[in-house]
């Protein structure tokens, strides 16, 4: 059974999905939302209660300025939030994506209220060598979006972040964009959302390291195991060298969560279980 929550959060309101039974499970995602997580909710619930949610301004996550920006720190504070509305002091987090830079900004900001943080694939090019040149890029992207469209930007995108090298049939490799949400008209609202509002915000994230390291929080960094060529793959072992922690191998490349979610929640259980 699934229940449906509504959170009030700064400016807005954000749409949450509560499955399952035991330990609290935040899992996050950004700009995705619930519906690319319910695979893997669905089979983590048997012995977790599973929180999946759309992130501001995504989905059924209404804000009450639609043209203001969503930026980490306000997806942080947003969990933080739901964590509030549901009486709980700390939950797990597995954020993958823009949702692990989330994770690690309530890590970074809220220590207290996480357990354990699951970042999978957090793009941070900000940690890479080549750092100015992706700031470039993502400038261009966003200028594409405005000049050309959605769907120039999508390719640009694609193309940006590795998907046509690194051979991920996975759904997040398809040239269209993102898993699909509810509708496809929500998904060309949320693309727009991500390129006006969204993606400077969260690629122009520098994780706090000294912060991180001294959080009470234990962090796990999660690579996909056939994400090899990706930027994700190269911020992700970026930021565990920073960290000096070996990268978590998960099932699947970038979105290998929705390929072979059964797999993945395996391994997701078995990481929050097993120090």
């Amino acid at each position: 059974m699934t229940i449906t929550h509504t959170v009030p959060v700064s400016s807005g309101r954000l749409h949450c999905e509560i499955r399952g039974a035991g330990p609290l499970l935040i899992l996050t995602g950004a700009p995705m939302g619930a519906a690319a997580l319910t695979s893997l909710a669905a089979a983590l619930a048997h012995d977790h209660t599973v929180v999946t949610h759309d992130p501001r301004g995504i989905g059924r996550s209404i804000l009450d300025d639609p043209h203001t920006d969503s930026t980490p720190d306000l997806r942080a504070a947003d969990l933080v939030a739901v964590l509030d509305t549901l009486g709980t002091e700390s939950a797990d987090v597995f954020g993958t994506s823009g949702g692990a830079v989330t994770g690690l900004a309530v890590a970074t900001l809220y220590p207290d209220r996480v357990r354990t943080l699951v970042a999978h694939e957090p793009p941070l090019p900000e940690l890479l060598p080549d750092a100015a040149e992706r700031r470039a890029a993502v400038d261009a992207m966003i200028d594409t979006f405005r000049r050309d469209g959605l769907a120039a930007a999508w390719a640009a995108f694609m193309d940006f972040a590795g998907f046509e090298d690194a051979g991920d049939a996975g759904p997040d490799a398809q040239p269209a964009g993102p898993p699909p949400g509810e509708s496809p008209e929500q998904d060309l609202a949320d693309g727009a959302r991500f390129f006006a509002h969204e993606i400077r915000g969260t690629t122009r994230y520098l994780p706090d390291l000294a912060a991180l390291a001294a959080a009470p929080a234990r962090l796990v960094v999660g690579i996909g195991a056939e994400s090899r060529g990706l930027e994700t793959y190269a911020t992700s072992v970026a930021l565990a060298e920073a960290l000096a922690l070996a990268p978590k191998e998960f099932p699947g490349g970038h979105a290998g969560f929705m390929e072979q979610p059964e797999k993945f929640a395996a391994v997701l259980r078995e990481t929050l279980t097993c120090p």
